[in-house]
């Protein structure tokens, strides 16, 4: 979904400047749920899915080439087998392509907060797929963990479903399976971020999404299309692209390396937080005792999960 990748799977040098880590660390949380809104604003101007993930794409695919190209200068890591390629194409279609499109067509019917809380379930996923495919088990604390986050879900899921109706269930299953395709990808990619490094990973498997995602409308629209769109689009994508996809990647990795990847990850709860806030001044959306109480329990679960076990 071209979201942060997920601190767990990245190995934190030695802490040097806390509160840069930290600064990195919160913008990096805030500009990815700025995506959301991105997305809702995009639809008022009539455009669908396949579009606006393409635009998003554009902008953001130069910048991922240039820091593939950059992570070249380790030669001694540099060569990728065949069997590597392969797994960076198919973690960069499960990921960031398949994720992100289910995202974006999602939030067509779901509002901004319900979106993010759903993809704030990540974490647990990856717990569940690890009970549930390789047998591990889980401690009485993530069980307990797991029943909180998705009980935050269903109270916030249920006061949507109520106001929206048959929509809000077709754009949260959408979202959940947006939240369980990155989940694949966090799964998938541990032995592979050890051997290749979670930029180059990053950056290669993002590439490959990039040209999924414009390969797609190019089979279902027009190209001339996207040249006679509403012009407040392309700033929108200018944006998206930049801001909320790129520079986020880029800070919460600097941030694991000055402050470590429990930390981050902690910080990175402001995410859902910051999400409703933007979507009730940006967009209009109405924030109740419901969401507010979804939203506490879904972090708090989400919280246990993350927390290490030395803790």
């Amino acid at each position: 979904m071209v979201d942060a990748p997920d601190p767990a799977l990245l190995t934190p040098p030695p802490k040097t400047h806390p509160l840069a880590g930290v600064l990195l660390a919160a913008f990096g949380a805030i500009a990815f749920s700025g995506k959301a809104i991105i997305v809702k604003l995009g639809y008022r101007y009539d455009a669908d899915a396949v579009t606006l993930l393409a635009l998003r794409m554009l902008v953001a695919l130069p910048f991922f080439v240039l820091m593939a190209l950059w992570t070249r200068r380790d030669i001694a890591r540099l060569r990728l087998d065949a069997g590597d390629r392969w797994r960076v194409v198919g973690l960069g279609f499960s990921g960031y392509y398949l994720a992100s499109f289910l995202d974006f067509a999602g939030l067509e019917y779901i509002t901004a907060t319900l979106e993010r809380l759903i993809l704030y379930l990540t974490p647990t996923l990856v717990l569940l797929i690890g009970m549930l495919v390789f047998k591990r088990r889980a401690s009485r604390r993530q069980i307990v963990a797991l029943l909180i986050s998705y009980v935050g879900v269903a109270v916030a899921f249920s006061h949507d479903l109520h106001v929206g109706g048959s929509d809000i269930a077709l754009g949260s299953l959408l979202v959940f399976l947006s939240a369980l395709s990155y989940s694949i990808y966090l799964v998938g990619s541990g032995e592979l971020v050890a051997r290749v490094g979670a930029m180059r990973l990053t950056a290669y498997a993002s590439s490959v999404a990039c040209l999924f995602c414009i390969a797609q409308f190019l089979f279902t629209h027009p190209f001339g299309m996207l040249l006679h769109l509403a012009p407040d689009l392309y700033w929108l994508s200018m944006l998206n692209g930049t801001v909320c996809t790129v520079l986020p990647v880029l800070a919460v990795m600097l941030a694991i390396a000055r402050i470590g990847s429990a930390l981050a990850a902690q910080i990175g709860m402001i995410g859902p937080v910051s999400t409703i806030v933007m979507s009730t001044f940006l967009l209009g959306e109405p924030m109740g005792l419901w969401q507010i109480i979804g939203t506490v329990l879904v972090m708090s679960g989400v919280f246990l999960v993350t927390l290490p076990k030395t803790a």
